[in-house]
């Protein structure tokens, strides 16, 4: 793993994708030790996090999540999700960040010289080439947790560098007998998951 003091990084984390990364690992993430692990390896420009909100009930359990990151130095990027009834009749929630993402990426990677991207997603392999080209070193951050499957194989070899969430996350746990750490912090559980079926818009 390697992170340079004088290198500018900024971090773009998809929300949704890293929520299924923490549950694939059981690493239930603090996100104030998140941003203190790269402030103390790098030096962090900025810290992305990207999700849809469900705005009828107000996104009952991840809102909190969203106001924590929001006053905590974190750049928040949202968009209404969107629902849509299959022919089963079952709802499904759209939860696809990656144009958002994208086009964030390129504007601010001008003024960066590592992107760490947090995702399982391939369809951020044209992206992250994209960035290589541009003299970019880019960091995928997810897991081989479950033999592997939770990460597309080729997301992970255009990579520049892959780290494991597995391997960091003693550095990013929240733990469980620290009853003075605000909840707002910890990785979200989307109040949609035991309803709809989430969908990436593929």
């Amino acid at each position: 793993m390697n992170f340079y003091p004088t290198e500018k990084t900024i971090v773009f984390i998809d929300g949704p994708d890293l929520h299924s990364i923490a549950r694939s690992t059981g690493v239930d993430i603090d996100f104030k030790k998140l941003k203190s692990f790269f402030q103390d390896r790098t030096h962090l420009v900025r810290a992305f996090y990207y999700t849809t909100v469900v705005v009828q009930d107000q996104h009952a359990t991840i809102k909190p999540l969203v106001d924590w990151l929001e006053y905590n130095g974190f750049t928040l990027v949202t968009k209404p999700a969107k629902v849509r009834i299959a022919p089963d009749g079952r709802q499904h929630m759209n939860t696809n960040m990656r144009v958002e993402l994208a086009v964030d990426a390129l504007e601010f990677s001008q003024t960066a010289d590592h992107v760490v991207l947090f995702s399982s997603d391939s369809a951020y392999c044209h992206l992250i080439a994209t960035l290589q080209r541009r003299g970019k070193r880019v960091s995928i951050v997810s897991t081989l947790a479950n033999n592997g499957s939770a990460v597309a194989d080729d997301l992970r070899r255009q990579a520049d560098q892959f780290i494991d969430l597995v391997d960091i996350a003693p550095s990013i746990r929240r733990k469980i007998k620290d009853r003075t750490e605000p909840t707002s912090a910890r990785t979200p559980v989307p109040a949609h998951a035991a309803d709809l079926d989430l969908d990436d818009g593929t």
